[in-house]
């Protein structure tokens, strides 16, 4: 196995382009399982830790830049005011050890339909940066994964960065696994809630329910409207309980589960529905408690 340690991104880019076939390795907390598993013994690892310019974020025109190299540990210390959902997820993986190595970068490599972060980044529309000697190129993460463990990366690109806009209202992620902490998944569901006078739109993340990580975009226009309808974006009234409940189905009938040793699929579309019903309250009664949408009263 060859080994090659760039220590700046272009010398990065170059030996991608080189070394298609090269695994690019950061953190190693999916690469390094698998390679002691023997579930992968790639030609050449790509090393990633000496380039500098994946470990750096910045803010600006209303996102944030975050780079792929940028620990777990890293963006709930530094980013919970900018991208509250994705630090929410963040602190539900693995173990402190690994919220220290790991990467939001390395997780959209691995593309697992189980990955924390991604559901978050589907509701809050975030954006791959992809880039390969031929230049950056911009990936939605709503088209991002095509298939279990597999994602719409060319041989040559690498994922420098993740483009995440400013959470433009409350923002909410849960997961059920089974127990506590260091688990995989059961499912998972995040929620943001943008309010007027921007967008008033909703975004969705439903993750561990399918193939990949999935939009519930029917229960996202669903919410929209009956927010809009009802005046309440205007009016931060209580949701009515009809709103709540069918928004909860809206978003089990998005998911595409199977059954496996963690958890049926009946299981998995009901717990979903549990989930979506829960994240809406929390995040409404934030908005609530933030007196609505500015400028309403």
């Amino acid at each position: 196995m060859e080994f090659l340690q760039p220590r700046l991104l272009a010398e990065a880019i170059a030996a991608k382009a080189e070394h298609p076939a090269a695994v690019p390795i950061a953190g190693g907390t999916d690469v390094m399982v698998e390679i002691n598993f023997d579930a992968r013994r790639p030609e050449v690892l790509l090393d990633l830790n000496r380039v500098s310019e994946l470990t750096s974020w910045q803010r600006g025109n209303g996102q944030v830049r975050l780079g792929a190299g940028v620990t777990y540990t890293r963006l709930i210390d530094e980013l919970g005011d900018l991208l509250p959902g994705l630090a929410m997820a963040a602190r539900t993986v693995g173990s402190p050890q690994i919220r220290n190595r790991g990467t939001v970068g390395g997780n959209l490599g691995a593309a697992s339909p189980a990955g924390d972060c991604h559901p978050v980044l589907l509701a809050a529309g975030a954006t791959v940066e992809a880039t390969s000697a031929r230049g950056p190129r911009l990936i939605p993460a709503a088209e991002f994964f095509t298939g279990p463990k597999r994602n719409a990366l060319a041989a040559d690109e690498l994922i420098t960065a993740v483009l995440i806009p400013v959470a433009a209202g409350p923002q909410q992620f849960a997961k059920i696994g089974t127990r506590n902490a260091m688990v995989i998944a059961v499912c998972a569901f995040a929620l943001e809630l943008r309010p007027p006078p921007r967008i008033s739109t909703v975004g969705t993340g439903i993750g561990s329910a399918g193939p990949t990580p999935l939009r519930a975009e029917a229960a996202e226009e669903y919410l929209a409207d009956a927010l809009a309808g009802a005046g309440l974006w205007e009016s931060a009234g209580r949701l009515p309980a009809q709103v709540t409940q069918h928004f909860g189905e809206l978003v089990a009938a998005a998911a595409r589960p199977i059954d496996d040793v963690r958890g049926t699929a009946a299981y998995r579309r009901h717990a979903l529905s549990v989930l979506a019903r829960r994240t809406l309250t929390w995040a409404w009664d934030s908005y609530r408690a933030e007196g609505g949408a500015p400028g309403c009263g």
